[in-house]
């Protein structure tokens, strides 16, 4: 994508045109009386107050800044909005970038370096955890961590940043080398922006988010909140937790919508549905890992298996990694893992809504999925997961 105008789809006129909603930007909330249903709006050097009979609090999140020293030096960027990706384009023309550091292994990290790198940057990743992306198990994350490496950007995991210095040049201490580095992008994660909804005093929990019920509810009656900023239910732990993305953020906000028009309508839990392609290679996940699994004690197993993208005789075919997760006694599904370069998305969708409905490993093994030979094989790759699942409990 080269023209960042595209993502923006609407100007605020032609959102009022074609969804009847005013918008107003360059424009910053300061402040909610909740006793006297009013909010305080700073614009342009103006502060006026306007009032609500239902408000909605979608304020999102906020990189988060890591506490070590440096990371507020110049040439220390976060990635969060169109402007932020401008300034690091702009650092990046005028400072002839060649040495470029990413802190942090997850989505957003991993997708920097891979643009740093096809822009011909050296460019490294430092992650504090024991692996990239904690959301896949151990075993898949590596291989997710061998294809960056083999397309020319470093990994080091398990590494806690020190510091950040700019004496002779910016650099990132970690803990056992000094590595210098012309940028360097946080991408350590998110947390939730909740500020002006702590300030109006509703309910919050001890990580910072909004708790809502579900129907998007805060503590206050007449005040909803979605997206990144609240609290959700995993739905197949039921615990509460802080899942920062899109798909979720959407579905809440429609939910929201319709309560506030009365339709009582609720937000069932998200499971996590994520996807990343990076130097060609799709990696996806829904529900939750083995690794969660037992942290939980479920007495969980697990499968994985290659398979065909397509039938093996028509040109193009590549092989997908698939890792089930299910629940010992009952075959039920928790969770699964693929990487692949082709027709990745559409497994794991299918397997986001095996999760959904409460699909077994009986189930899948009787999906019935489209079949040509371009698209998939006889068998797919869903129904063997399935037939596997079932001897290994037939076996126990």
């Amino acid at each position: 994508m080269t023209d960042a105008s595209s993502l923006t789809p609407y100007t605020p006129e032609e959102f009022k045109e074609r969804y009847g909603a005013e918008v107003r930007v360059e424009s910053r909330v300061t402040a909610i009386e909740r006793d006297r249903k009013l909010v305080t709006v700073e614009s342009r050097g103006k502060r006026y107050t306007e009032s609500y009979d239902k408000l909605l609090i979608a304020t999102g999140a906020e990189p988060y800044r890591a506490p070590f020293p440096g990371a507020a030096l110049p040439g220390v960027f976060t990635l969060r909005s169109l402007g932020d990706a401008e300034a690091i384009k702009s650092w990046i023309k005028e400072r002839n970038v060649k040495k470029a550091a990413v802190i942090g292994g997850g989505y957003i990290g991993i997708e920097c370096a891979e643009n740093l790198k096809k822009r011909g940057i050296d460019t490294f990743i430092v992650e504090m955890g024991g692996r990239l992306m904690t959301p896949f198990d151990p075993e898949v994350a590596a291989r997710i961590q061998r294809h960056i490496e083999e397309n020319g950007v470093g990994v080091q995991v398990g590494c806690q940043v020190r510091n950040i210095d700019d004496a002779g040049g910016l650099a990132v201490q970690t803990c056992p080398e000094r590595r210098a580095a012309d940028m360097v992008i946080l991408a350590a994660g998110v947390r939730p922006d909740t500020g002006l909804a702590q300030a109006a005093g509703l309910e919050m929990n001890k990580k910072g988010s909004i708790v809502t019920d579900a129907g998007m509810r805060t503590s206050d009656p007449d005040i909803y909140a979605v997206g990144d900023a609240v609290q959700v239910t995993n739905f197949v732990t039921g615990e509460p937790d802080f899942v920062p993305l899109a798909g979720p953020a959407g579905r809440q906000g429609r939910i929201a919508a319709e309560n506030i028009l009365g339709a009582g309508s609720r937000y069932d839990g998200a499971q996590g549905s994520g996807i990343l392609r990076v130097f060609g290679l799709t990696a996806a996940c829904t529900g939750i890992n083995e690794e969660r699994a037992r942290r939980r004690k479920i007495d969980c197993g697990s499968v994985d298996l290659e398979y065909p993208s397509h039938a093996g005789y028509y040109p193009g075919a590549e092989e997908i990694f698939m890792k089930a997760v299910f629940e010992k006694g009952t075959g039920k599904i928790l969770g699964a893992q693929f990487t692949g370069r082709d027709g990745v998305d559409k497994r794991c969708d299918v397997m986001a809504a095996a999760i959904r409905m409460g699909a077994t490993a009986s189930d899948l093994t009787r999906f019935e999925l489209c079949y040509a030979p371009p698209f998939g094989t006889p068998k797919d790759i869903v129904n063997v997961a399935g037939d596997l699942i079932e001897k290994k409990l037939g076996a126990e």
